[in-house]
């Protein structure tokens, strides 16, 4: 079954660790791409700062070891966009994701790591690219796995009996201010007691919650 796998990588080990380290509060995000081809993955880089930031990029980027070539395409005052080659330490663990036929969801870094997000068409995909990633040097961080389910709801983390709860208080108006309906009325429409209304909606917007959240992750030390 798919698999989505978000997990992260220092930037020290994989690219641009010089860019950083010679730029000042630069944010860096990939275009999203399906990765199709070695040579093809990863190309498109937003790069986003203050102008002064900015203007060093240029330089950064020409003398970091992990880039081959670097050509800025667009000029967005505070963001620009380049097309990038990377050297081979970088590509071959790119290269790794194409021969697992899997696609970059999103890739950016934060506190000076790589985070990606990436559907694997199966979990054992996942797997080899850890230990290949492992074996690799490469202190890899796996911070949230799941598969999707039949169902599209089932990416979110949630149970069937969970999303058609929350459809039914999305419907009934349950969360608006206004609520066009308390919870007594909802369990009752629902057929199930107020106690297990509870604790099913708890539990949902919790998986919602982590979904779109990292928690846990500690940045001492960046």
């Amino acid at each position: 079954m798919s698999t989505i796998a978000e997990f992260a990588v220092p930037a020290a080990e994989f690219a641009l660790r010089h860019t950083l380290e010679a730029t000042d509060d630069l944010d860096v995000e990939i275009e999203r791409v399906v990765a199709y081809d070695p040579d093809h993955v990863m190309p498109y880089v937003w790069f986003s700062g203050t102008g002064e930031t900015l203007e060093t990029l240029g330089d950064a980027l020409a003398n970091d070891p992990s880039v081959e070539e670097a050509e800025q395409l667009t000029d967005l005052d505070d963001e620009r966009l380049y097309r990038m080659n990377w050297v081979d330490d970088v590509t071959v663990i790119l290269h790794l994701l194409t021969e697992e036929q899997a696609t970059v969801l999103d890739a950016h870094v934060k506190t000076k790591r790589w985070r990606f997000r990436v559907l694997f068409p199966e979990r054992e995909a996942l797997s080899r690219t850890y230990d290949f990633a492992s074996e690799q040097g490469l202190g890899i961080e796996i911070h949230k796995i799941h598969q999707l389910e039949e169902n599209r709801h089932g990416r979110f983390g949630l149970t069937d009996a969970q999303y058609e709860t929350l459809v039914a208080a999305l419907e009934s108006g349950y969360y608006e201010i206004p609520r066009g309906m308390d919870m007594d009325e909802l369990s009752g429409e629902l057929e199930i007691s107020h106690q297990a209304l509870s604790e099913r909606l708890r539990r949902a917007h919790r998986a919602l919650v982590e979904e779109v959240i990292d928690i846990g992750e500690s940045d001492e030390g960046e």
